[in-house]
């Protein structure tokens, strides 16, 4: 793993560049040496062809902070060691590396005229030297094309490699984004659903004890007083359920069409279900779930007195439609305010489904959801 990292990383950006290319620097020079020692490829080098060879390796230490600089001090220490006909060999570890350097990090326009500059220093340097050596001419020339050719290719790998890593970031950023966004209308529906069924039965309370203290309803404050408690264990258990979800993995247990009795039966509306034997993926009801858990918040908060509240849900040609009618809204009252309608619009589409919320022409509010059964609901 740490081979491939440092294979795909920017080299310029490698930690510690000066340190690491004058170690290679330095073994390649003892590469040199022993090489211009045991083959015979040319004649030996004297003092002068030594100080050559080594100074071809010192520009190396910084080949990745200044390729093409260090590329021409390399070749004007190997152009005239080759003119001189010392031991050909053993400079080529330096000079092929440099070539890598440089097209590994520049763009194909400067690659292709380094390319063009070395080959042909290369060619003229062997024609002076070797003027009739014709073969050599062309295994040199072809060293020096495969090398770049390596080295632009390393150069595309990596900026491939940078650019599914972007692209990966962006991805996760995005669903990160959505995670986000889920958990915002979890918790709105959940606690503003919660919080206005305890509102509602604490009024009921408070108006049980001082409407007349001296015929007070016992069994009816009791009532109201176990519908709060009850609705505050159903808050936290649901709150405990999201937690849990989101500390394990994003799969869990989420309330489904299963739950919507218990839900409508304490706001006190009528239910009807026609779902027959048709199969509900787990995120249509979840989001059939919600929308009715925010549209019966919306009743009770913004309901007229006395109002009915219908929830209708079904199934047709493999939709499932959610229908919640409120009969009346008390003066001013939308049906719906804050993130309410925007959470449940979001809810259907991220099934594939749609949602319409709005006034009736007789009175009240109506919303309605039409969330398929198949497809981006089945997906999802």
């Amino acid at each position: 793993m740490d081979f491939a990292v440092a294979f795909t990383r920017d080299p310029q950006a490698a930690p510690y560049p000066v340190r690491c290319d004058g170690t290679a620097a330095a073994l390649f020079a003892v590469v040199a040496a022993v090489l211009a020692l045991t083959v015979d490829d040319g004649r030996r080098p004297d003092a002068l062809g030594w100080v050559l060879l080594m100074a071809a390796h010192v520009p190396l230490a910084w080949r990745r902070k200044a390729p093409v600089p260090v590329l021409l001090a390399v070749v004007a220490f190997v152009a005239p060691y080759h003119a001189l006909d010392y031991m050909h060999l053993a400079p080529i570890p330096a000079s092929m590396t440099a070539l890598y350097t440089v097209a590994s990090t520049g763009r194909p326009r400067r690659t292709l005229i380094t390319g063009l500059a070395v080959t042909s220093v290369t060619l003229g340097t062997q024609l002076f030297a070797n003027p009739h050596e014709i073969v050599e001419l062309l295994r040199v020339s072809g060293w020096v094309i495969a090398m770049l050719v390596f080295g632009a290719s390393i150069r595309l790998y990596r900026q491939l490699v940078a650019g599914l890593v972007e692209q990966a970031e962006r991805e996760a950023e995005r669903k990160v984004a959505e995670e986000r966004l889920r958990i915002a209308r979890d918790l709105h529906d959940l606690l503003a659903h919660s919080i206005t069924l305890i509102g509602v039965q604490t009024s009921v309370a408070a108006h049980l004890l001082v409407a007349d203290p001296d015929r007070l309803d016992r069994e009816a404050l009791v009532r109201a007083l176990d519908g709060i408690a009850a609705t505050c264990r159903e808050a936290r258990s649901e709150v405990r359920t999201t937690l849990d979800v989101l500390r394990a993995t994003p799969e869990g247990p989420l309330p489904d069409l299963a739950s919507l009795p218990d839900l409508v039966r304490a706001s006190g509306a009528a239910l009807t279900v026609r779902t027959g034997a048709a199969k509900v993926p787990a995120a249509v009801g979840a989001a059939a779930y919600r929308i009715v858990q925010e549209s019966l918040t919306n009743a009770v908060r913004h309901g007229a007195p006395g109002a009915d509240v219908r929830v209708d849900v079904g199934t047709a040609e493999e939709v499932l439609t959610v229908r919640v009618v409120n009969g009346g809204t008390t003066p001013g009252g939308t049906g719906g305010s804050g993130y309410g309608i925007l959470g449940m619009r979001e809810r259907a589409r991220s099934v594939g489904g749609t949602l319409s919320a709005g006034p009736r022409d007789g009175g009240g509010f109506e919303v309605t959801a039409a969330l398929p059964l198949v497809g981006m609901g089945g997906a999802a």
